[in-house]
């Protein structure tokens, strides 16, 4: 089973709002998603994303493929930035 990070769509007619999920590549669009990682809201007039950046990391170093699209998110997130050294 190859998995995908990839967005799907939520929200009204004309309003879209978007989940970045992990889902089976196979699945559609609305299908079964394995893991909600966070939103992307395009229309916002603040933050347009909120992305869990632990969960993404682990899904991405269990193998999933993003996007095109949503390697842009990660990347403003800061998931492929090197972890921050933590203070002892």
């Amino acid at each position: 089973m190859s998995l995908k990070i990839r967005l799907r769509r939520v929200g009204r007619k004309n309003q879209p709002s978007y989940r970045i999920v992990v889902a089976d590549s196979r699945a559609s669009r609305e299908g079964n998603v394995v893991a909600l990682l966070g939103h992307y809201s395009p229309r916002s007039k603040g933050p347009q994303y909120d992305v869990d950046v632990e969960k993404t990391r682990a899904w991405l170093a269990k193998g999933a493929t993003p996007s095109e699209t949503v390697v842009t998110l990660l990347k403003k997130a800061g998931c492929f930035a090197a972890p921050a050294a933590k203070e002892a």
